[in-house]
């Protein structure tokens, strides 16, 4: 049995309240997109923004990868409704999206290093 390997940034102890925050901040800003802006934008500025500190840089490129791996998924699944697949697989792929992006949120706000599962890694 193998384990999932990350990258370690820093011991929890040692990240700022602030590069939490802002690592937080990265994920939760998709939910931007009820707001009518696309879920990348969010992540992308909380990225560039600070990702100066080491652990926002790791947790915002994750958001980022997540969330550009997650609206192919969705395009994905949104063609296949015309197979009749893609009514149950949309539904699945956003409740999916909303559940990790919380569950993210609060692993970042608490110093965690996490990875998303199901994501393609485009930005390194």
């Amino acid at each position: 049995m193998t384990t999932m390997q990350t990258e370690a940034v820093a011991p929890e102890s040692t990240i700022s309240s602030d590069a939490k925050g802002w690592a937080a901040l990265a994920h939760l800003s998709a939910f931007a997109m009820f707001l009518g802006i696309p879920s990348l934008v969010g992540p992308f500025v909380a990225w560039i923004w600070k990702r100066d500190d080491a652990y926002v840089d790791q947790q915002g490129k994750e958001a980022l990868n997540f969330n550009i791996s997650f609206l192919i998924y969705g395009i994905v699944s949104a063609i296949l409704i015309l197979g009749l697949v893609g009514l149950v697989l949309l539904p699945a792929v956003f409740i999916t999206w909303f559940v990790l992006v919380i569950v993210a949120a609060v692993k970042a706000s608490a110093g965690e290093d996490y990875r998303y599962p199901m994501t393609i890694r485009f930005i390194k």
